[in-house]
């Protein structure tokens, strides 16, 4: 297998930038998550300066704001300059912001810091989905996408795991954000000498690109003509704005979840900060299983219809939403509900900035839509961090998981609507399994 793999030199390339995406992206988590797992000591040390939960969540927030806005200038700049600039510059820049967030001593340097953090690391999604339309076919852009979002979660169990046992050992939030900051750097490093952005850098014939994406076929290798020209296509396509509703409602409840589960176990099922991060990680874990789940089931018994399984995760985290906001004395019925969580949100939350952006945009536009999708997405992240810590603060969690669970039914009705007016209900069959098996995880184009 590993033989039929590497038989020629494009397939030793594509998993070459596979592996380097994978690992790069994965990295960018530690200078992501470490404010996760710090906020506990933060609030503790600068609480006397008025740093409790509304103003760590207000910081979260902003951070999520100026993420979005980076997702378009990025994801623009990533398709006229280039994916391996686009993804190594991010990297740099997260360095270099999660030290001076460690060297920081208030609150509002804390704010700047992490927010220039998150402009520069909305780069990485843009360079990663740049570089990957360009080295792999069109018809595999569902696999290979399914298996780079991977990346995500693997970068922030990897993290929390190694960040919650350096607390163990005693490390303050500081040394946090030092480690991290230098591990990043080692992973840019390695990324510079092994990523190329295109095969023809490499002297190879790129594979074929989606001939259904909203740009012309012809057009697909060459950079876009105008900001125009790349923009216009998908404000005219209603599965694009669809699209860019559903990122809205899911990407905020991801975002609220990726940052507020540490604190909430420490208050909910009373944990230790350290364990608290380690046992966060099973939201990741089981999002892990959620996408490869959704992936499969999406293309083998769907046939690339999306819409059932946004649904259908949507209706599922209500009650489960519901669950959380009651009073708990025990920790295992917490850990259960966020393994829960993980499970329903994080694989249809993976199609919409991944395989899905590939096809609307093809090999011309792909960080652009990702951008478009993820900037969305993140401007209700930005609503949702203020908004669970502020409720977390004055009304309990209780309040807080209430609103979330509002959030996914309003979430579930945009999902109903994409599904009804966007995708031809198909009943899955056995015969229609057995002619997509051979084109498992390719996805259909955008029209």
């Amino acid at each position: 297998m590993a033989k039929l793999l590497l038989h020629t030199p494009l397939q030793r390339w594509q998993l070459r930038t596979a592996a380097g995406l994978f690992v790069g992206y994965s990295a960018y988590y530690l200078c992501r998550s470490n404010l996760a797992v710090a906020a506990p000591l933060l609030i503790r040390e600068f609480g006397s300066q008025g740093l409790n939960k509304e103003v760590m969540g207000q910081i979260a927030s902003v951070g999520v704001l100026f993420y979005a806005a980076g997702k378009v200038v990025n994801g623009v700049l990533g398709d006229f300059l280039g994916g391996k600039k686009i993804f190594l510059l991010g990297m740099v820049g997260a360095v270099a912001a999660t030290v001076a967030f460690g060297l920081g001593q208030g609150v509002a340097v804390f704010f700047v810091a992490w927010a220039l953090n998150r402009l520069v690391q909305a780069m990485g999604w843009a360079g990663l989905v740049k570089i990957t339309a360009h080295w792999f076919s069109y018809r595999s852009y569902g696999k290979i996408m399914g298996l780079l979002s991977l990346s995500y979660l693997v970068g922030d169990i990897a993290a929390k795991l190694l960040l919650g046992q350096l607390l163990v050992l005693g490390m303050g939030w500081r040394g946090l954000f030092g480690v991290a900051a230098a591990i990043l750097a080692l992973v840019a490093l390695a990324n510079w000498f092994t990523l190329a952005s295109t095969p023809a850098s490499v002297g190879l014939t790129a594979p074929p690109s989606n001939p259904d994406s909203l740009f012309e076929a012809g057009l697909a290798a060459k950079q876009p003509a105008s900001l125009g020209a790349l923009l216009g296509p998908y404000f005219r396509s209603p599965a694009f704005l669809l699209l860019l509703v559903l990122s809205f409602g899911l990407t905020a409840l991801r975002e609220a979840f990726s940052f507020w589960v540490p604190t909430y176990l420490v208050e909910a099922a009373h944990l230790s900060e350290s364990a608290a991060s380690q046992y966060s990680a099973l939201y990741s874990a089981f999002g892990m299983l959620s996408i490869l789940g959704a992936g499969y089931l999406s293309d083998t018994w769907l046939r690339g219809q999306r819409g059932p399984l946004l649904l259908a995760a949507c209706l599922g985290l209500v009650p489960v939403l519901v669950l959380m906001a009651q009073p708990t004395s025990g920790g295992l019925l917490p850990l259960v509900l966020i393994s829960l969580v993980g499970l329903l949100l994080l694989g249809p939350y993976s199609f919409l900035a991944g395989a899905m952006a590939l096809d609307a945009g093809g090999r011309q536009g792909a960080a652009t839509a990702a951008g478009l999708v993820d900037a969305v997405g993140y401007v209700g992240g930005t609503g949702a961090l203020w908004l669970t810590g502020r409720l977390a603060e004055h009304q309990g969690w209780s309040g807080a998981f209430l609103a979330l669970a509002a959030l996914a039914a309003a979430t579930a009705v945009a999902a109903l609507v994409f599904y009804s007016t966007q995708e031809r209900p198909l009943r899955p069959s056995a015969a229609n399994v057995a002619a997509v098996v051979v084109d498992l995880y390719e996805k259909p184009g955008y029209n």
